[in-house]
């Protein structure tokens, strides 16, 4: 059993993919789900304002675009995973700051943040220094709340279509 797991692991070194982590894959498949269509467009546009932007960084807008260059640029799956995961829980922390806990998308938002806390005790092993510079230099950025970094208004039902997007690009073969 060991044996053909080992290989398993050599044939996607070989081809140049990056193994992920079985609860790494029911994590992000129970996101998935979260983050469905209906569930978004609820939570995220009908229970907000019309227009209702949320002031983010800049660097915590992740399109499948950025996912690509950063590709292109020869970063690794496994880095690019790290960096999904802190954007992405840093915009749903954003998108909680601004909810009362009344509000009715508070308890979603709630489960979203509990799902990635779960999802973060996978990435715990991971340090800044074993990815990509250029990964951890946005994680930083990300985590800091430094005047140097520009802002940008955001609609919150956008970070969570960002979100799946990069999610599916990252997780949709090993997964």
């Amino acid at each position: 059993m060991q044996q053909g797991y080992a290989a398993v692991l050599c044939v996607l070194a070989v081809l140049g993919l990056e193994a992920t982590a079985p609860g790494e894959c029911e994590l992000t498949r129970l996101l998935q789900d979260k983050l469905q269509y209906e569930m978004r467009l609820q939570y995220m546009k009908h229970y907000f304002p019309l227009d209702y932007t949320v002031q983010v960084q800049y660097e915590e807008v992740l399109r499948p675009s950025n996912i690509t260059r950063l590709r292109n640029g020869t970063v690794s799956e496994a880095a690019l995973r790290y960096l999904w995961f802190h954007v992405s829980s840093q915009a749903v922390l954003r998108i909680r700051e601004v909810l009362p806990e009344k509000h009715p998308s508070w308890k979603y938002t709630q489960e979203l943040c509990q799902l990635f806390d779960a999802l973060g005790e996978e990435y715990s092993k991971y340090r800044q220094t074993d990815v990509e510079a250029v990964v951890a230099d946005l994680v930083k950025l990300v985590h800091s709340a430094g005047a140097e970094s520009r802002s940008k208004a955001v609609r919150p039902k956008a970070l969570l279509d960002n979100c799946l997007k990069v999610m599916r690009m990252l997780y949709g073969v090993p997964c």
